[in-house]
């Protein structure tokens, strides 16, 4: 469900860019965010650094889209908020006693610290693939191709990755055996 709300404000800028042009969709982009920024703190006190950041950067980029009426501007966005989210998953490799990734997850399920280690440079090659990605199809193809892949693509690889990062965890899992579970009735 989480996914899902996170994509969509880039819905909103689907939507808004089909109706309407790029900067229309910018700013409804800048304000779905800023409104699902404020709905989850008001919902739970607290908004994760991953959605602050998300937000700042819209602003800042989606700020100068609108500002110079220059598209390069919002089409770089993604680009810039994957490479920062790698670059902080990487760090936290090498700085803090857990990764990113098992700060995000850790109360969830529980891993070896070399699991955790390799699940997070799962992450980086995630944010660098998609930021890559992005640069690829916004210098390569026009910008309606450009606002499906936004939507479509993006989106898509997410699902596959998570896919992925499931079907790698789930070597992890304790689920009992049928004869562990007869076992245990009464």
């Amino acid at each position: 469900m989480k996914l899902l709300t996170d994509f969509l404000p880039i819905l909103i800028f689907f939507i808004a860019y089909k109706m309407f042009d790029i900067y229309v969709a910018t700013v409804a982009a800048i304000a779905a965010t800023f409104l699902h920024v404020a709905v989850t703190w008001l919902k739970t006190r607290k908004v994760a650094v991953m959605q602050l950041v998300t937000l700042a950067i819209l602003m800042v980029f989606g700020g100068l889209t609108l500002y110079l009426h220059n598209e390069q501007f919002i089409k770089w966005k993604p680009t810039v908020i994957n490479w920062i989210f790698a670059a902080a998953f990487l760090g936290s490799q090498f700085f803090g006693e857990k990764t990113v990734i098992e700060r995000l997850m850790s109360a969830q399920i529980s891993l070896p610290d070399q699991v955790w280690r390799r699940l997070n440079l799962g992450w980086v090659a995630f944010f660098l693939i998609m930021g890559g990605a992005n640069l690829y199809i916004m210098y390569n193809f026009d910008r309606d191709t450009w606002v499906n892949f936004k939507l479509f693509g993006m989106l898509g690889m997410t699902m596959v990755f998570l896919i992925i990062q499931s079907l790698f965890l789930s070597r992890y899992l304790n689920i009992p055996e049928k004869s562990d579970v007869d076992d245990q009735r009464p």
